[in-house]
């Protein structure tokens, strides 16, 4: 009881809710770093599953490929990013960061998004080729918009585990949510050590609960986005 009283004392202060070092500012570096993480692996992912799942060939290799990033552990991919941040010039903390979280979200990403196109009903596919449409008006009027919420539940996953790893950029002198973490540890500051968990675990939820809802909200008539 005594430690969750000193993390509520902890949230309660004043002074943890200002400055460059206080709590909306982590959350904002949180959301910035993974953020740009997820869209740069939908970017690479997205376009290469999409061409994949409507041709019907090469997925198998490109998932098991993908899927290395996944095999990987973070903290790992994370000592790999670093001396090539450093190599690039781009010095500590955000870049090596990003480098190491884009690898664990493209995997899911382009697992859903090829997957999603492949279920889509080959009966309707084949339609639309008798009535003269265009592949690239299949891919767009059809395939894209029946496996919507499957794409969307792909980049789901990937962003809420992209959220729950960020953290790891503050060993690498990053900031965000993850400076809590590592400082409190750092100064057997436990009360800052446990709210920081807190407030990466709330993010982590917000995530999901917020792609849920826009899967909800975007799947076309007649079809149930995944819970």
């Amino acid at each position: 009881m005594t430690l969750l009283g000193d993390v509520a004392g902890w949230f309660a202060d004043p002074a943890h809710w200002q400055g460059t070092h206080g709590i909306p500012t982590r959350i904002v570096e949180h959301l910035e770093l993974s953020g740009l993480a997820v869209a740069v692996a939908i970017v690479l992912s997205v376009p290469l599953a999409l061409y994949l799942g409507h041709v019907g060939r090469g997925g198998f290799v490109a998932i098991n490929v993908a899927n290395i990033g996944r095999a990987l552990p973070s903290l790992a991919l994370l000592a790999f990013a670093l001396p090539i941040a450093i190599a690039l010039g781009l010095g500590l903390g955000f870049w090596p960061t990003l480098f190491a979280l884009v690898p664990l979200a493209i995997p899911p990403i382009l697992t859903s998004t090829f997957v999603a196109v492949r279920e889509v009903d080959r009966d309707v596919v084949d339609a639309a080729r008798g009535m003269g449409l265009r592949e690239s008006q299949i891919l767009r009027a059809i395939e894209i918009p029946l496996g919507l919420p499957l794409i969307l539940d792909g980049m789901r996953t990937a962003s809420v585990n992209v959220v729950a790893t960020a953290t790891l950029g503050a060993i690498v002198a990053g900031g965000a949510l993850g400076r809590f973490i590592v400082d409190g540890l750092a100064l057997q500051d436990y009360p800052q050590l446990v709210a920081g968990a807190l407030l990466v675990a709330l993010l982590a939820v917000a995530t999901e609960v917020s792609f849920a809802a826009f899967a909800r909200a975007t799947a076309p008539a007649g079809m149930t986005a995944n819970p």
